[in-house]
């Protein structure tokens, strides 16, 4: 698994001004670049070119730039607004973290940069004839660049901040961390299936803020244990609410005086989840959008049933096999992620607020077989649960003809369990 350190500067990158930082120092320094070759440019050359050439090139350059930046600008705001009042405020993050807008955004500030560099450094005379060559040749790939950026930005902006797209990049984003918590169901640690597992004696070790728990560093807690923490058994894992009152971990055996601060320090708290180890925030997130789908200010039933379709998809990442590996870390201890609980994250919520719309509850009822036949041990419980629920809701809230649909569909999960028993 990842360090801290590395999930941090993962973070980092995703942020938009780091990469326009360094696109930014990129293009000034290009633009310096002309005058370190100056010396070995042939000096016939800077004859064919015009001596305003250059000049009159990143004038428009930089003119232009600086107004297509902020129309950039002022459209990314409007697709933050547009996700969060019509899909969810918790996706307008991917949305922000779009590496496409980014680029964009950085090409285009790097390329305002680099011409109003090129103009001072050519007003104070430092090119000379032969770097004023360099320069030019420098402007014209920089003019392709903005040019094939340009493309890319006209397309991208069609689909920028649209449902659509901010529910297939929500499914992305819970797609990948239920793949790779599916593969590393206790994050490289062994598995604590049971409290009877933590010694009677071991240390609790209470947290300092209260918050969610974003990253856990397992690497970080096993060389812990190696330097003689003594076994660690995690009480928490990524996207847990924590406080002061309960403990994040517990250490047995501990010899060291700041072992409780390593470990605090080996697992990040924050004000708000994130995708990257938790999974069932994207499943939450996802239901979300459903869920305000079917709110009466919108009354879009075709998006809750477009998002039910991308549920099937992740309850079908969830059941697929995997090879039984060794931990990583055989001496921290994880608690695993219930798929009882990831139900819950992912159905209740659509199925509360669509009981009441007949074609959620038909889809609602073979989206749960569906999931039964993935993996019958494993879901089959789940899926009878949640199928009894909705059709429960179903009955309360539709007329007869419409709930009598839903119960002929529901009859061939919950029936296929009472024929067997």
């Amino acid at each position: 698994m990842t360090s801290r350190w590395f999930w941090f500067a993962t973070q980092l990158s995703r942020r938009i001004w780091v990469r326009a930082t360094l696109f930014s120092l990129m293009a000034v320094v290009v633009a310096l670049v002309g005058i370190a070759l100056n010396p070995y440019i042939p000096s016939d050359i800077p004859t064919k070119i015009g001596a305003d050439a250059v000049d009159r090139i990143l004038g428009i350059i930089a003119s232009s730039m600086l107004t297509v930046t902020t129309f950039s600008l002022s459209t990314m705001v409007s697709a933050y607004s547009a996700a969060t009042s019509n899909v969810t405020p918790r996706a307008t993050r991917l949305v922000m973290e779009d590496s496409t807008t980014q680029n964009v955004l950085s090409t285009f500030v790097g390329s305002f940069l680099f011409s109003l560099v090129g103009i001072i450094v050519l007003s104070t005379g430092a090119y000379g004839a032969q770097g004023r060559v360099v320069l030019f040749v420098a402007t014209l790939l920089v003019i392709a660049l903005i040019v094939v950026t340009l493309l890319r930005w006209i397309d991208h902006l069609s689909r920028l901040g649209r449902v659509t797209e901010t529910t297939a990049r929500v499914e992305e984003a819970a797609a990948k961390a239920f793949s790779e918590r599916h593969e590393n169901p206790y994050l490289g640690g062994s598995p604590l299936l049971d409290a009877e597992q933590i010694p009677r004696d071991a240390l609790a070790i209470h947290g300092l803020e209260i918050g969610y728990v974003q990253h856990i560093d397992i690497g970080a807690l096993s060389a812990l244990t190696e330097e003689g923490a003594g076994p660690i058994y995690l009480n928490t894992i990524p996207g847990d609410f924590v406080d002061r009152t309960e403990p994040l971990a517990w250490c047995s055996g501990a010899e060291r005086d700041d072992i409780e601060t390593s470990i605090r320090n080996a697992i990040t708290v924050s004000d708000v989840r994130s995708f990257d180890q938790d999974p069932r925030f994207g499943a939450s997130v996802l239901s979300e959008i459903g869920q305000r789908a079917l709110s009466p200010g919108i009354n879009d039933p075709g998006t809750a049933i477009d998002v039910i379709g991308r549920m099937v998809r992740l309850i079908e990442i969830w059941s697929r096999p995997t090879k039984e590996k060794s931990p990583r870390f055989p001496a921290v201890f994880v608690p695993p992620i219930h798929s009882a609980d990831i139900f819950d994250d992912l159905f209740t919520p659509i199925a509360r607020d669509g009981a009441g719309v007949v074609e959620i509850c038909l889809r609602l009822q073979k989206a749960f077989i569906a999931a039964e036949r993935f993996s019958p041990d494993e879901f089959g419980p789940s899926a009878r649960r949640h199928s009894r629920l909705a059709l429960q809701r179903a009955e309360t809230a539709l007329p007869d003809y419409d709930a009598e649909r839903v119960r002929r569909l529901a009859s061939e999960l919950i029936g296929q369990q009472e024929r067997t028993l």
